[in-house]
C-alpha cells in the first residue's frame, strides 16, 4: 500500500463569554504562548492566532488524527483553566459555547496568516459581528441567528 499524504488548514473564531473584554494586553502574548502550546502538543502546527479583548482567531495545519470538537474543547478548557489559575482576569472569564472552523487552501496560508495576526487593525474597519456573518456567508454556511455568539455592538449604548 502507498504511503497516505494530507494537509488540511482550519481557521478557528471563538468569543469570550458574552463579549466581555477580558483578555487584557498585558496578557494576551502568554495566553498566545500557551495556546500555541496545546495545539503543536497536539501534533497540529500553529500558523497564526490573533487575539484580541474578546475574541480569537486561531490559524492551523490540521493533524486529522484529532477532531475538531475535540481540539476546540480542549483549548477551551485548558485556556480557561490556566486563565483562573494565573488569576488573570478578575472578572469571571469562560469561552462562549460555539465557535466557527473554517478551511483553506495551501494557496491562502499567506492571506489567511496575515489577516489572523493583524485583527486590530483589521476591526478599526469592520465589526466581529460584520466580519463573522461574512465569514459564515462566504462559506456558504447555514445558521441560526439564535445560536451566534453574542453580538453587544449592536446593542444600543453598548462600546
Amino acid at each position: 500500500m502507498g504511503d497516505t499524504y494530507v494537509q488540511a488548514y482550519f481557521h478557528l473564531v471563538f468569543a469570550v463569554q458574552n463579549r466581555v473584554a477580558l483578555i487584557q494586553p498585558i496578557w494576551k502574548n502568554d495566553l498566545e504562548k500557551y495556546i500555541t502550546g496545546i495545539v503543536q502538543n497536539h501534533n497540529h502546527k500553529l500558523i497564526a492566532i490573533g487575539t484580541m479583548p474578546d475574541y480569537i482567531h486561531i490559524f492551523i495545519g490540521y493533524n486529522l488524527n484529532q477532531k475538531i470538537p475535540d481540539l476546540v474543547e480542549l483549548i477551551k478548557t485548558s485556556s480557561n483553566r490556566w486563565i483562573k489559575e494565573k488569576r488573570l482576569s478578575k472578572f469571571k472569564f469562560s469561552w462562549q459555547n460555539g465557535y466557527g472552523a473554517f478551511t483553506h487552501s495551501h494557496s491562502q496560508i499567506d492571506s489567511v496568516a496575515k489577516y489572523v495576526i493583524n485583527q486590530e487593525a483589521h476591526h478599526h474597519k469592520k465589526t466581529f459581528r460584520e466580519e463573522y456573518l461574512e465569514m459564515l456567508h462566504n462559506f456558504n454556511v447555514e445558521y441560526k441567528n439564535e445560536y451566534l455568539f453574542n453580538f453587544f455592538d449592536e446593542v444600543e449604548g453598548w462600546k
